[in-house]
Parts: structure tokens; C-alpha cells; sequence
């Protein structure tokens, strides 16, 4: 019988790979669509919105590592401080993560969204470029988030780490 070779996340990180465009998910490597204009615009964006919160360090399309087969790489992550030079940022370092999706909103929604519910990760938000809204994942229950909620370009929310802090929805 034949069978696919399941990486955990120390074999992967020792695979000759590209610096960037891949991710671990469950043991499978997946080829990340190319960054484009809009998406590169949107995540400047909320590393601009976000720079201005207390005591958070934002990680900008950096590694994050779901043990023990989980490696992805989120477009930005906010995450306590902490000394990250010895290891990568794992899900109890994380207050909250975003997606930006232009082309990439199914493989968000339906593979890296559960996999943040799973390993606890509080909040993720997802930007859809394309419908124009961005979606809220709060409270993770399993694979899976309670509450998901809609909201439009210009709206205001607060990340739940930082309820005092009212961002405006960037397009």
C-alpha cells in the first residue's frame, strides 16, 4: 500500500526549502500562492494600525509553530513580548493572528482557520480583498471558533487583547 510521507514540524524545519512560500499543515507541505500588489498593501496596512498598540510585538509574515506537525505563516501575528531568537512563536505566545486572502480565501477559511481553533489560538482575523469584508474568529472551541463576525472596510473593532483599542477596518 502506498502512502504519503507526514512531516512533523522538526523534520520540515530541516528541509532544504525556499526561505518563504511554504507551509506545514498536518504533516503536509502546501505552496503558497505568490504575494500581489493588494495583498502586500493590506498587510502593510495593519502592521501600520497595529505598530501603534502597547506591549505587543507584531510579526509581519513570520513563522509560527503549531506542535507537532503545524508550520504556517501567517500575514501578521500579534504576539506578547518575548525573546523570539531562540524559537519560533508557538500558540500560547499569540494574541491574535490575520489573514489577508486576495486569492487564498478558501485555503484560509477551511484549512488554516480550524488549525488556529485547535491549537487555541484566541482571535484571527481574515481580510477578504475580493468581497470586501473582513471576518472575525473569536473564542476557539475545537476546530472550530464560536463566534465569527462580519465586518466592513471604514467599521471600527477592537482585537479582544486590546478592547480600549478601536481600529479602523483598513481597504
Amino acid at each position: 500500500m502506498v502512502r504519503p510521507y507526514r512531516f512533523s514540524l522538526e523534520e520540515f524545519l530541516k528541509l532544504p526549502l525556499p526561505e518563504r512560500g511554504v507551509e506545514l499543515l498536518e504533516g503536509e507541505i502546501y505552496q503558497m500562492a505568490p504575494i500581489g500588489p493588494r495583498h502586500a498593501y493590506a498587510v502593510n496596512r495593519w502592521n501600520r494600525v497595529f505598530s501603534s498598540l502597547p506591549e505587543v510585538f507584531v510579526q509581519v509574515q513570520g513563522p509560527l509553530a503549531l506542535p507537532p506537525d503545524t508550520y504556517l505563516e501567517p500575514d501578521l501575528a500579534l504576539l506578547r513580548p518575548g525573546d523570539y531568537r531562540e524559537r519560533l512563536p508557538r500558540p500560547e505566545d499569540v494574541l491574535l493572528v490575520v489573514e489577508v486572502a486576495d486569492a487564498s480565501l478558501d485555503y484560509d477559511l477551511t484549512k488554516k482557520v480550524p488549525l488556529y481553533a485547535k491549537a487555541g489560538v484566541p482571535e484571527v482575523w481574515v481580510q477578504d480583498l475580493l468581497g470586501g469584508k473582513l471576518l472575525l474568529f473569536r473564542t476557539p472551541e475545537e476546530d472550530h471558533y464560536r463566534e465569527q463576525i462580519w465586518v466592513r472596510p471604514g467599521e471600527r473593532v477592537s482585537p479582544l487583547a486590546f478592547p480600549e483599542a478601536f481600529l479602523e477596518v483598513p481597504w
